[in-house]
């Protein structure tokens, strides 16, 4: 009820948006409820960080960062409300990267989590501000200072320390060369003259050879966050490569022209409370899969990419405005706020997907 609530509240000219559009699927509700759980994620206690701050989460926040942009094609010309409080909020951490406390701590998880955490937001914070500049085609002083939080935080490795609370897909023991990956697309959307900086350079070669020297032990979701980052980062994989994963991402493809987020996950992997993975088509893997799929040059009237368009506008919730997709890691109350984690994931996956012109 509060979602529909939310959708009558939206301005006249992104109604009139969704009203015109024959496309078989409706943005303006994606984009209420990806703003309402965006607000009620910003407001959760448990949310909460020190200085006023928040945790920028990789189920809720993150990809409603990524994914509202591709909504302003409606008719804004600004970030939303939600989506300024989350920029206003990193931008905030990066300049006290020195004075706030980690995202978690070693005292209050009773594991050692401070250097995982650090590692993890460093990237998260340059990634999502980035995303923002990228259009602008410069970047602006605090998103230039995240980027230095980022390389500083960089391992020898070429990796970052990653948050492993064993869930996948962000949290898991495959989830540092998620990060890796993430940390690539952030790269990537920087303007050539940043990346031609010396320290930028050595960590872009760094950051290039982990993920050369791991992705064939990965998962196919990892992989389709490498596809990803080589639409835009120089030198990454080659066409080949890109070739031998979109093949393999392709074979998970199912008849009715989505994918399952069950079938990308490592090979082995289960749920913890021993009930049985969801492997019917998901919104979360068919967004994610159909959006990189385009990243890299596949045109929306190749047929992989168009059956999987298809299968996301066939099955939006005509109610809610979402697409749904479930835990891998235990069954959830789909109702519940956390069960609809992955649910908002999905939802700006497959707004960007829809939305990639």
């Amino acid at each position: 009820m509060k979602l529909l609530s939310a959708a009558l509240l939206i301005a006249p000219i992104v109604l009139r948006a969704a009203e015109a559009d024959n496309s078989g699927w409706n943005p303006a509700s994606a984009w209420a409820y990806l703003d309402a759980r965006a607000g009620w994620w910003i407001g959760w206690k448990p949310a909460a960080r020190d200085q006023g701050t928040f945790c920028i989460s990789c189920h809720t926040a993150l990809p409603y960062a990524l994914g509202r942009p591709a909504l302003r094609a409606s008719g804004e010309e600004v970030p939303s409300p939600n989506e300024q409080k989350i920029l206003d909020n990193a931008a905030k951490r990066v300049r006290l990267w020195n004075e706030v406390q980690p995202i978690y701590s070693d005292e209050k998880n009773g594991a050692p989590k401070t250097a995982e955490a650090r590692g993890t937001e460093s990237v998260i914070y340059a990634l999502v501000l980035s995303n923002y500049d990228a259009p602008r085609g410069n970047l602006s002083a605090d998103t230039k200072l995240a980027f230095d939080n980022m390389w500083s935080m960089q391992l020898k490795s070429g990796a970052w320390n990653w948050l492993n609370f064993h869930n996948e897909p962000w949290e898991a023991d495959d989830s540092q060369f998620w990060g890796a990956a993430l940390a690539a697309i952030a790269a990537g959307n920087a303007p050539g003259d940043y990346n031609l900086s010396p320290h930028v350079v050595a960590g872009i070669q760094a950051l290039n050879g982990y993920l050369q020297r791991n992705q064939r032990d990965q998962s196919l979701l990892n992989r389709a966050f490498l596809l990803w980052a080589s639409a835009s980062l120089p030198n990454l994989l080659t066409r080949v490569e890109q070739e031998a994963i979109i093949s393999a991402i392709v074979e998970k493809q199912q008849p009715n022209g989505g994918w399952s987020t069950a079938s990308l996950l490592p090979a082995g992997w289960k749920r913890s409370d021993s009930t049985a993975l969801e492997t019917k088509s998901d919104g979360y893997a068919t967004g994610l899969v159909t959006f990189v799929l385009q990243k890299v040059g596949l045109a929306r009237t190749d047929p992989r990419v168009k059956q999987g368009l298809a299968w996301l506008m066939a099955n939006q919730d005509p109610n809610a405005g979402s697409w749904e997709a479930v835990s891998p890691n235990k069954q959830r109350d789909p109702a519940s706020d956390a069960g609809r984690f992955m649910t908002d994931a999905a939802t700006a996956y497959a707004v960007m997907a829809l939305e990639r012109r």
